[in-house]
Parts: C-alpha cells; sequence; structure tokens
C-alpha cells in the first residue's frame, strides 16, 4: 500500500461483501472487514492471516486509521449505515442502491459534499469493459439515434424476503440504461407477481418513456429456469446486444441491421454481426480502483451519489407504479 492510498474497512463480508473484501486486499489497501456473523469472520480468518476482524460496525466509525469503508449490507441499512459513516469522516463506496428514498439520498449527497467526502454507489456494470465500448459506440453514433433498449436480468434465485426482484435486480439495468440515454424517463410503468412471499415480487417489468420517443423496459426475476443477462439497444443505423453470461467473443455485437421503407413497403436490411472489441478487466476491480482514485483526488467516478439519486429515483418511480399499477410522471425527466 502506499502512503497515497486510503486504508479501506469492508462493512459486509457475505455473499457479495467478500468480493470487496478480495478486491481491495489484492490491491493492498485493506484494514479490515466488519461482519456481525462470527461464521462469516472465521471464514475471513482462513483466507486472510492477520486480517483485522469486527463484529461491531461502530468500532470501524470509531477508528481514526480507518479513511474509507465499502459498504455490502442489505439495502435496507445503507442509508443509515453511510450516514453515520460520512459523519465518522469516512470516504463511501456503498453497494446499489444507494438507500431506499430518493429524498434520504439527496441529504447524503449534501452531507458528503459538506464534509469533503467521497460518496459512490456500486454500479458495477458500468466499470465492465464491454458496456464502456457500448457506450463508446452508442457516443460515436455507430448506432445511430437510440429507438428501445431492453433488459433482461433472469435467473433461479438468489431469492430474497426484504427486497424485491426490481430492487435486488434492476438497478443494473436502469443505471446503464440512464447511461445510455443520457437523461431519465418522463414516465415509467410497472406489473409484476409476487409467487413465494406475499408482498415480494419475484418478477418485474417496468416500462420507461423517455423524450424524443425513446423507449426501454426491463425485465427482471429469480424464478428462471436459466441465466439471461442482456442488454439490447436498437438505433435507426443499427443494434447492439450486450450478453454478459456469453464467452467473450459473443458477448458484445454489433448488428448492422436495418429497416426503411420503399415504394410505400417496410424493407429490412439483414448483415452478419460483429464483435465490438473490448478490455478484459476485472468490474469489481475497474470499481475499486476508482474509489481509490476518486479518495486521491485523480478521478470522478461515473456512479457517483447524483447518479446513484437517478437510479433511485427511477427504481423509487417503478415501485410506486408497481403498487398502484398506475403511470408515475418523473419530475426532471429532461435531466
Amino acid at each position: 500500500m502506499t502512503e497515497t492510498q486510503a486504508k479501506v474497512a469492508v462493512i459486509g463480508a457475505g455473499y457479495w461483501g467478500k468480493n470487496l473484501v478480495r478486491n481491495f486486499h489484492a490491491l493492498g489497501v485493506l484494514h479490515a472487514a466488519c461482519d456481525s456473523d462470527p461464521g462469516i469472520r472465521a471464514a475471513m480468518a482462513t483466507h486472510y492471516d492477520g486480517l483485522r476482524l469486527d463484529g461491531d460496525v461502530g468500532e470501524i466509525f470509531q477508528d481514526p486509521s480507518v479513511e474509507a469503508v465499502a459498504i455490502a449490507t442489505p439495502a435496507a441499512t445503507h442509508g443509515a449505515l453511510v450516514k453515520a459513516a460520512l459523519e465518522a469522516g469516512k470516504h463511501v463506496f456503498v453497494e446499489k442502491p444507494l438507500c431506499l428514498d430518493p429524498q434520504e439520498a439527496a441529504r447524503l449527497e449534501s452531507l458528503a459534499a459538506a464534509r469533503g467526502r467521497v460518496l459512490m454507489v456500486g454500479h458495477l456494470l458500468l466499470y465492465h469493459p464491454a458496456f464502456i465500448a457500448l457506450r463508446a459506440a452508442v457516443a460515436e453514433g455507430r448506432l445511430g439515434t437510440l429507438r428501445y433498449i431492453y433488459s433482461h436480468r433472469l435467473s433461479l434465485g438468489k431469492i430474497r424476503r426484504e427486497e424485491n426482484a426490481l430492487w435486488s435486480f434492476a438497478p443494473h439495468d436502469v443505471s446503464m440504461i440512464l447511461q445510455l440515454a443520457g437523461r431519465l424517463p418522463e414516465s415509467v410503468t410497472a406489473n409484476g407477481g409476487h409467487y413465494l412471499s406475499d408482498g415480494v415480487a419475484d418478477t418485474t417489468l417496468s416500462h420507461l418513456t423517455f423524450s424524443g420517443a425513446l423507449q426501454a423496459h426491463i425485465f427482471v426475476s429469480w424464478l428462471h429456469p436459466y441465466k439471461d443477462q442482456r442488454l439490447v439497444i436498437v438505433g435507426d443505423a443499427g443494434m447492439a446486444v450486450f450478453n454478459d453470461v456469453a464467452p467473450a467473443s459473443d458477448k458484445l455485437l454489433f448488428y448492422p441491421h436495418q429497416a426503411h421503407w420503399r415504394e410505400g413497403l417496410p424493407v429490412v436490411s439483414k448483415a452478419e454481426a460483429e464483435a465490438i472489441p473490448f478490455g478484459e478487466a476485472e468490474p469489481l476491480r475497474r470499481e475499486c480502483e476508482t474509489f481509490l482514485a476518486a479518495i486521491a483526488g485523480d478521478a470522478h467516478p461515473l456512479s457517483d451519489a447524483a447518479e446513484g439519486i437517478r437510479v433511485l429515483r427511477v427504481l423509487d418511480a417503478c415501485q410506486r407504479a408497481l403498487e398502484s399499477g398506475a403511470r408515475v410522471t418523473l419530475d426532471g425527466g429532461h435531466g
């Protein structure tokens, strides 16, 4: 660890947190791991000899040698933990979502700014080399004007009882769609079904309507026979597919298909798919490196608090649409 790198503590070292532990340890900045589960702490001890392990998060916040924390606890705990960490003077990386309430998220953003601390949200796929290449292709105009985007994030498990499939899965897709669209949707609709636990949707379909006739939908489910993680972008000059479960050679494909009218009849011109090249960096490693660079003042995270709030506003609108069955309008949909 160099003198310019912050000492990081990971709060929540279980299902996903263990990956943060692994990456921050590999980067030479891991100072401690905190988890209330003795079994998880015991597992950490066998893998990371000499690592400080805590069961009380208060010990982490009170330790002046800990300069930054990475939070990977259940979503319902994020808001309180982020607030406590910022008040303790720590830089904060928090897994998606930032919290569950857009107004609370805005207060956390203001608190981070007032304390001069980095607040970064774990929208992992924004750091995926394939998505970075896709975003560049869209920005360069390779697909032309975007017409439609859809995403599928489907699998069998991991089933939750404290949050529904929308909040567990869809933040990834909302973050990517907002980056490609460059704006918030003007309105959303959503529907879903709960089959295993009353009030907890196991599957949801959300539809986003943007200015300029752009449409998008997000289908998520943890009751699906196979894993499908696919983002499809349709433009007037071409189409692209980011299939995260495909082999590297087929993970990001560009289809120069076009549809147009000729003598009053629709004509579709099909062409062979072309692979879009991208790098091989692990997305989480890139994300952790970005957090450290932001603390050092060398980078501004793509998934900063403002981006986290935009994603949260869409999720909140989808949840309200899911509960009411009505279209929900977002104020400032052009922002």
